[in-house]
């Protein structure tokens, strides 16, 4: 199985060695690397062309976009694999042979999706764990109680993107957690959880950096509950204080 792995970057020139490098390490073959620049600084453009030039699996582009979703959608467009899942320009795979676990169960397990588990690590310490986000299987209910899988970690077979959408671009902070709702609350799809740690992300994602934005993220999941019809504003409290137990785990 062909899997395209997608990064979508803007100025990431102290991030970006390492994420590219753990897609690039990865023990499994079949990898499509798509990386969609946003239109970066030189120094993020030159580490990316010099990639690009040394690895001729990499599909590079780089051009203005109207935000991560947009470029993610890019990404999507473009890719061959039968497997879609995406590494941002800040986080990085957790070892290299996790894409090979990931395609594993995608052949046994004769699913749609793989999702697993996260750690948020230091900025300059990526050994140190700030939390510890470990999932569970999937039930419907999980849904209407504020869960949902990291986003990072989910790994879907590139139909679902076909016959269900890419990402509302309409959301600005939230339209991983509307795709989610919108794909997990389907009855005749399938999910694996496997539980490992498959993306390292350090601290600082667009939708936690303050308390306007976790505001403003609470806002768009809001909508994304009523528009997928999967809760109501109990599910935003019960997410968000799903995310307590997370620290120090």
């Amino acid at each position: 199985m062909k899997v395209s792995i997608i990064t979508a970057v803007y100025n990431s020139e102290k991030t970006i060695d390492t994420c590219m490098n753990s897609v690039l390490n990865q023990t499994y073959p079949n990898i499509e690397y798509i990386i969609v620049d946003g239109g970066s600084n030189a120094e993020t453009l030159s580490k990316l062309n010099a990639a690009a030039e040394k690895f001729p699996h990499i599909k590079l582009s780089s051009e203005s976009d109207n935000g991560i979703y947009d470029a993610l959608n890019k990404g999507i467009a473009k890719a061959t694999g039968e497997i879609i899942g995406f590494v941002h320009s800040d986080d990085f795979l957790a070892e290299a042979t996790i894409i090979a676990s990931i395609v594993e169960a995608f052949e046994t397990k004769e699913v749609d999706g793989v999702y697993g588990d996260l750690h948020y690590v230091a900025l300059e310490n990526t050994d140190k764990i700030i939390r510890n986000w470990v999932s569970q299987p999937f039930s419907y209910k999980l849904l209407k109680d504020g869960w949902m899988p990291a986003h990072p970690t989910l790994y879907l077979k590139k139909s679902l993107y076909d016959d269900y959408g890419m990402f509302d671009v309409n959301f600005k902070i939230a339209a991983d957690y509307d795709f989610i709702l919108r794909i997990f609350k389907q009855t005749n799809l399938n999910f694996f959880y496997l539980p490992k740690t498959i993306v390292k992300m350090r601290v600082g994602g667009a939708s936690n950096r303050s308390l306007k934005n976790i505001f403003q993220k609470s806002k768009e999941d809001y909508r994304a509950i009523k528009a997928n019809q999967t809760g109501n504003w109990w599910t935003i409290l019960l997410k968000n204080v799903s995310k307590i137990k997370q620290f120090g785990a």
